[in-house]
């Protein structure tokens, strides 16, 4: 991850690159003014030359005039000051580091004293604009044996130079860093092969968590089998890979005995659809049916780092999804957790199998105070949203307004999409107590596999998130680039957050 620092003197910040904010309309903030004195003037008239106006998020970037204690010089556009919210400062970070890709420096300086005038000012400001610029600068060269052609390297340091440095210093340290290393830990693990992440490599990426004050339990195939969690013991059944369902506890409420929120995430390390194999085309993205899980585990890391005053449970159900003599087929009965039978449609569905055990075993185990689960689940909800939002489903009025205050707040996009009673009749099965696939000629399959979790619920506050689509960016974003996004993280801790203060 980035390394992010603060520094209320630029003669003790390292870096080969100043940045300069600019304002609209060419507006030099104070702070630099006072570099373009000592530069003679010379950021004042670059600033006029040329097309450079200081809209947000306009890079102009050049050798640094004499006077400058840089090697290059980068013009960095803010807006308008009132446009400045927490999102218009990720945004500002983020396009620097966009910038600044493959430029082979090793370190930036900004020099920032936010506007007065902003929609947010002070070290907020400062502390969002770097969260920007890591999640944006975020690479994965773990499986290159070398860089690419063009490519220098991306700066490894960001230190901001500010008069509030010291407060701002403080809230990266104890809160954002944070949040952002949970992002950094989900996109790793969805950007990790199947062939060297599996269940049981999985859980030994989480091992660090333990660390942070996080309890981990891990249940094998035998424990699961112990609590008849047959469901998603089936979707492993092909696999020469063993399931394994992983609990993270974090206990940072003043009383230890507060009712938790739970995050349980689909974990399925690589979906080849079992015997309804998928088609070839694009199946290696299937590697990243686990950024359910995947998010879990990020939130854990982001609670447990930032010391969140709740207690919070993350259950992961992690399987792999193969054809073999072993697999389960299509027109199988399972026995589920909860007791209900289940006929199997089509071995291509098996996240809301995992899902239906996983939600039934913490609603058991955990006397949740609202569950919320996450999966890449259905192509329906993409068809629905595109890949844009996110499909939300919840039984509870409040937990869904309370999801909907955290997308904002978080910048990651939901949408409600609706649980039905008609849902529930389609699901009806002429041999078992539940189909787990819709009728081909209902479709709505997003709200169908929905409506089935929602019984494996237990009667508690739950919300179904089917991130399918959004876990993955197909090109450059503002704050991701193409690759692996690491969704839900900010999510689940902004909700976690929301929750702590409507407890207060």
């Amino acid at each position: 991850m980035t390394k992010i620092t603060f520094a209320s003197d630029g003669h003790d910040a390292a870096g080969g690159i100043l940045a300069v904010p600019v304002l609209a309309h060419r507006v030099l903030p104070p702070v630099p003014q006072a570099l373009d004195l000592a530069c003679g003037g010379a950021l004042s008239r670059l600033v006029a030359a040329g097309r450079f106006t200081g809209a947000a998020g306009e890079i102009v970037e050049t050798a640094a005039p004499q006077g400058l204690e840089a090697r290059r010089l980068v013009l960095l556009g803010l807006g308008e000051a009132a446009a400045l919210d927490g999102h218009g400062w990720e945004r500002i970070g983020g396009a620097l580091a966009a910038a600044l890709a493959g430029s082979g420096e090793e370190g930036v300086r900004l020099v920032l004293d936010p506007p007065g005038d902003a929609a947010l000012g002070g070290p907020g400001a400062l502390c969002r604009l770097a969260l920007g610029f890591v999640l944006r600068g975020y690479r994965d060269d773990r499986f290159r044996s070398k860089r690419t052609d063009g490519d220098e390297g991306s700066p490894a340091s960001l230190t901001l130079v500010s008069a509030c440095a010291e407060e701002a210093g403080r809230l990266w340290q104890d809160d954002l860093s944070h949040v952002a290393a949970g992002v950094m830990l989900a996109r790793d693990l969805f950007g990790e092969p199947a062939n060297t992440l599996y269940p049981e490599s999985f859980v030994a990426r989480l091992a660090p968590l333990a660390d942070l004050g996080i309890d981990i339990e891990v249940l094998g195939p035998e424990r699961l089998a112990e609590l008849k969690m047959n469901a998603m013991l089936a979707v492993a059944e092909g696999s020469a890979r063993e399931a394994r369902l992983v609990v993270l506890r974090w206990n940072g409420a003043p009383d230890p005995e507060t009712p938790p929120i739970a995050f349980v995430g689909k974990g399925v390390t690589f979906d080849s659809g079992g015997i309804s194999i998928k088609l070839a085309k694009g199946m290696e993205e299937m590697k990243g049916d686990m950024a359910g899980a995947a998010a879990v585990a990020g939130a854990m890391r982001a609670l447990a780092g930032r010391r969140a005053p709740v207690n919070a449970v993350g259950v992961l159900g992690l399987v792999e999804n193969m054809p073999s003599g072993t697999a389960m087929r299509p027109g199988d009965i399972l026995t589920t957790m909860a007791g209900w039978t289940i006929e199997i449609i089509d071995t291509d569905s098996e996240g809301r199998l995992v899902l239906a055990d996983a939600l039934w075993f913490t609603h058991k185990t955990f006397a949740p105070a609202a569950m919320i689960d996450l999966a890449t689940l259905t192509y329906d909800v993409m068809a629905a949203l595109g890949l844009v939002f996110t499909g939300l489903f919840a039984t509870d009025d409040k937990l869904a307004g309370d999801l909907m205050t955290a997308s904002g707040v978080s910048g990651e996009k939901l949408w409600r999409l609706p649980l039905d009673e008609a849902f529930e009749e389609n699901l009806g099965s002429d041999i078992a107590d539940l189909r787990h696939f819709g009728p081909d000629d209902e479709e709505a399959d997003a709200s169908h596999a929905a409506q089935l979790l929602s019984r494996f619920a237990g009667g508690r506050p739950w919300a179904h998130l089917d991130i399918a689509g959004k876990e993955m960016a197909y090109d450059d974003k503002p704050l991701c680039p193409k690759g692996p996004t690491g969704v839900g993280v900010r999510l689940l801790d902004q909700f976690a957050r929301c929750h702590d203060a409507q407890r207060d």
